[in-house]
């Protein structure tokens, strides 16, 4: 393990380079622009390529666009970069294209409070375009994760051949402290990269792949030609109407993920053994929970964590276990309720709130006196 000392947006940058990222095609938005920033410098340092666009649409269609010509690619931005990039995240979707999307979330809708901390864009990243997809976002909650899950995010991008989203909030972004990190040789042992195909030019069908498998994409220039669209595709790539293709087609993007359930869901469970009150909190609202917890148990009450770091697709096995288990269950989160909407689908039942939108933390103390009232 190494231990460093740096803030949150910084340590996306750092995780992107070490997980073998090549570029970056953004621009800046509060509080995402740290990312940018750092990557501007890293980047050219290891062969990489930076550019600052002159939108936030033009900045993820040349991500795209590096993507489909085989370097590991990101963008980033904040809510209302992430509405502009609507479309192109579609064509990611549609395409199969490999990318990372850093999402540092604020308030909204429109523009909100830029300097504020938020979890605004919960059910945003569930549904980021039109259409049928399945989205996928992780959801850091220390700074150690600030670093971990962007790996992950690059892991998963590469292996689903889908757009990926690692979605902070701005207290776990602009947070600055002591991080204990995995080695560099247990990162690149860990480092995930897309397949190729390597048989006759012939033969190549990058969408013609089987049930729950994501697309083959070659790299550009490599000699292998197909189409890329964001229209209906078949095994090549060509536009089609066919009714059976066009369902297999999305059947086969929805499969890719949920199939792969158990290795993209990961959670994290504090002191839930002997609990007798759950609370459900991811992000930077899960730190005032664990401080909540600690006081909490001074007082005798046994109250445990659960914290979802995959958010999108939810851990529902785990939500429904919770449920069974707790007959008290507290959601915490920093808007007026997003995901607790979620929550309550998979469990079936009603649960308990506490939500702030006011681009204010919430603190421990509070937390403290919602499960005394509880």
């Amino acid at each position: 393990m190494r231990e460093v000392i740096s803030g949150g947006n910084e340590l996306v940058a750092m995780a992107a380079i070490d997980a073998g990222c090549k570029f970056y095609g953004g621009y800046p938005i509060t509080p995402s622009s740290d990312i940018m920033h750092e990557l501007s410098v890293m980047l050219p340092r290891v062969g990489g390529t930076f550019i600052q666009m002159e939108d936030e649409i033009s900045g993820i269609s040349v991500a795209l666009g590096a993507s489909m010509s085989g370097a590991k690619s990101m963008t980033g931005s904040s809510g209302p970069g992430i509405s502009l990039k609507a479309e192109q995240i579609g064509y990611g979707f549609m395409a199969e294209i490999p990318l990372v999307i850093a999402n540092v979330m604020r308030s909204g809708p429109s523009t909100g409070m830029p300097t504020r901390v938020a979890q605004g864009d919960i059910n945003f990243m569930k549904n980021p375009t039109h259409g049928d997809f399945k989205a996928v976002a992780l959801a850091p909650g220390t700074l150690a994760e600030a670093y971990t899950e962007t790996l992950r995010a690059f892991n998963l991008a590469e292996m689903l051949m889908t757009p990926v989203f690692l979605l902070m909030d701005e207290t776990i972004g602009h947070m600055y402290g002591k991080a204990i990190l995995p080695d560099l040789e247990e990162v690149k042992n860990s480092i995930i990269n897309r397949k190729e195909f390597s048989g006759d030019v012939k033969d190549y069908q990058p969408y013609g792949v089987g049930d729950n498998q994501p697309a083959i994409l070659n790299p550009f220039f490599k000699g292998y030609r197909y189409h890329v669209t964001g229209l209906h595709h078949g095994p090549i790539g060509f536009p089609t109407e066919d009714a059976k293709m066009a369902d297999k087609l999305i059947r086969r993007l929805f499969g890719k993920i949920d199939s792969r359930i158990d290795d993209i869901s990961r959670v994290e469970e504090v002191d839930l053994e002997d609990a007798e009150v759950a609370i459900i909190a991811y992000g930077s609202a899960s730190l005032a929970v664990k401080e909540a917890i600690k006081e909490l148990r001074s007082m005798g009450k046994k109250v445990g964590l659960f914290r979802p770091i995959t958010i999108w697709p939810s851990p529902e096995k785990h939500l429904r276990a919770l449920s069974n288990r707790f007959k008290k269950i507290l959601v915490i989160e920093l808007n007026i309720g997003q995901y607790i909407q979620e929550i309550e689908r998979v469990m079936e039942r009603r649960v308990e709130f506490f939500g702030r939108a006011d681009g204010r933390s919430i603190l421990p103390a509070e937390i403290v006196k919602k499960v005394e009232e509880m």
